[in-house]
């Protein structure tokens, strides 16, 4: 039984410090030694514009980019563009810089695209005077935003996102007392068709409304299609560590399937599975703490799609039919585009599923009312740091009595401690003597040497939720402490809490039982060290929890120790 045991116990240690190493790797910019990833190629040579979507009936999961395409210099299915991108505009092109409270957008007027965001009170980790940036298209990064129209069923070519429009005048920065502003872009006629955007911008908020007329200027009726896409390169985003993993890439939500994330390697490997038409939902492009997502009213037909574009470029969509236009006539579709922080109140009032863009895996279920706590603690403390130790207090409470067992439990196992030692010393040569003389000693002492582990592993799955609460919540970022804790989503930059973490790990370790078997012993020891490493690159927030539960645990066995008459004593390690 011993033997097993340790065998297992040396299995998670070797395979623990396998995949630390594999991080410590990758964390240094080296390749991962026995795990590596799918190579990203860097995007250092194609031109920053993208294909026009498939058209509706191509496969979701297609993986090259449509002869038909009106984007990047395509030249044929799966041909590489060439070209370095060009960050001045081009000649008849304009960019039009639009301020509110909240979002300073860049519009450029080839397509009325979106193309880059800049977060007015989300400030950039390491430029901590600029707004963060998450839409953007530069030569190291692409991520944009964009809409047009395509052929239906009668053929034809309309106004694309690489169609020039003229920008109309208007307000570009929202001034006091003023609720909104809009810039509207509008085409020349293409195939007798005029498209014309316009964007919404609220005060205070994220989300835009985009609506799109289409005009039918010829003299025959038309059928468009409006297609929505978001397209970004297959990088992480700048600055992430790889001690946690936080997923990168696109999402599609239906009713019928729900939220589904997609790897950008499933793209590139054809194995994308996800829902290909519906009459509601959104697409999105997420990464940690903030999401863009395009929003088409319920009820509308839609066609959704995933691709590859280019080397590194990989787009997520939707195409939805327009009815016939007859001539002189027009046709308005209200979209909705979402560009911001993962902010659960605000992405639940906007359309259903949003939320799940924030993402806390199979345990879900647990972290929603965990977060939901934590908001309602923020609310009369107004300082998350506090918030964090009065919510690790209150799961502490709840769980007393599941933890006192525990303790109880290994008070009893320190009870003995000393009879077993001897034991196994006159028994050391008799391993199975040695086997019956300890489970005897359990029977008449009445102990179960896995008293104190159940209790304690009911637990695990709320306090790994709590984790993911804590990792995903982008109310962390930039949010003081106490003293030099200016930022709990970033590493303590003196590393004062992680240092105070190993330490009150090792005080748990000594106040536990010591394990009969030396090698056990040793290794007990040894595991807390290695994973306390960790720490040092983890978020602040994520180790100030740690370190409350630790010290609440410290406390709590210390006075379930002194009561069943078990003085507290330190186990130090004994390596010879």
């Amino acid at each position: 039984m011993n033997d097993i045991r340790r065998t297992i116990l040396w299995v998670i240690f070797g395979f623990s410090m396998v995949l630390l190493w594999d991080q410590w790797q990758v964390f240094n910019g080296h390749k991962a030694t026995f795990f590596p990833s799918a190579t990203q190629t860097t995007r250092a040579a194609a031109t920053p514009g993208t294909g026009a979507p498939p058209a509706a009936g191509t496969a979701a999961n297609s993986s090259v980019p449509p002869a038909a395409s009106t984007g990047v210099s395509v030249a044929s299915p799966g041909a590489v563009p060439t070209g370095a991108p060009s960050v001045a505009p081009a000649a008849g092109k304009e960019r039009v810089v639009v301020n509110t409270d909240v979002l300073t957008l860049t519009f450029d007027s080839e397509g009325g695209t979106l193309v880059r965001s800049t977060f007015n009170k989300y400030k950039d980790m390491d430029k901590k005077d600029a707004g963060f940036v998450l839409l953007d298209e530069s030569t190291n990064r692409v991520y944009v935003a964009q809409s047009g129209l395509v052929a239906g069923a009668g053929g034809g070519a309309f106004p694309t996102h690489k169609t020039l429009m003229t920008v109309l005048p208007g307000e570009r920065t929202l001034k006091d007392g003023q609720n909104e502003l809009q810039v509207k872009f509008e085409s020349a006629d293409v195939g007798g068709v005029k498209l014309v955007k316009t964007y919404t911008i609220k005060r205070g908020a994220y989300d835009i409304a985009v609506r799109h007329d289409v005009i039918n200027t010829g003299t025959a009726p038309v059928a468009p299609q409006l297609y929505l896409q978001l397209v970004r390169d297959g990088n992480k985003p700048p600055g992430e560590s790889s001690f946690y993993s936080t997923f990168t890439g696109p999402a599609i939500y239906t009713e019928a399937k729900k939220y589904q994330k997609v790897e950008f390697k499933d793209i590139e490997n054809n194995k994308v599975d996800v829902e290909k038409q519906a009459t509601n939902g959104y697409v999105a492009m997420v990464q940690h703490y903030f999401a863009s997502a395009w929003i088409l009213p319920d009820g509308l037909k839609r066609d959704l799609f995933l691709r590859k574009v280019d080397a590194n470029l990989y787009a997520v969509g939707m195409i939805t039919p327009l009815d016939s236009i007859a001539a002189g006539a027009s046709k308005t579709v209200a979209t909705t585009f979402f560009i911001g922080p993962q902010e659960e109140k605000v992405l639940e009032a906007l359309t259903p599923g949003l939320e799940l863009v924030k993402d806390y895996g199979w345990l879900t279920i647990l972290a929603k009312p965990l977060y939901w706590l934590l908001d309602k603690l923020h609310s009369f403390i107004q300082n998350w740091g506090w918030s964090i130790v009065a919510l690790v207090l209150l799961l502490k409470i709840a769980f007393y009595w599941l933890n006192a067992k525990a303790y109880a439990s290994m008070a009893k196992m320190k009870a003995i401690n000393p009879k077993i030692t001897e034991m196994r010393e006159r028994l050391k040569d008799k391993p199975q003597e040695m086997q019956q003389a300890m489970m005897k000693i359990y029977r008449e002492e009445k102990v179960n040497p896995m008293g104190g582990c159940f209790p304690i592993m009911v637990q695990i799955p709320v306090f790994i939720a709590l984790y993911w609460v804590l990792l995903s919540s982008v109310e962390m970022r930039n949010a003081p402490w106490i003293l030099w804790i200016h930022d709990l989503s970033a590493p303590d930059p003196f590393y004062i809490l992680p240092v105070v973490m190993t330490l009150t790990t090792m005080l748990q370790t000594a106040l536990n039982p010591a394990p009969p078997d030396p090698m056990q012993a040793k290794l007990m020891w040894f595991m807390p060290l290695v994973f306390s490493v960790m720490f040092f690159f983890f978020p602040a927030g994520l180790v100030l929890y740690w370190i409350t539960n630790n010290i609440l645990s410290i406390a709590q066995q210390w006075a379930i120790n002194t009561r069943m008459g078990v003085p507290p004593q330190f186990n130090l390690p004994k390596f010879k």
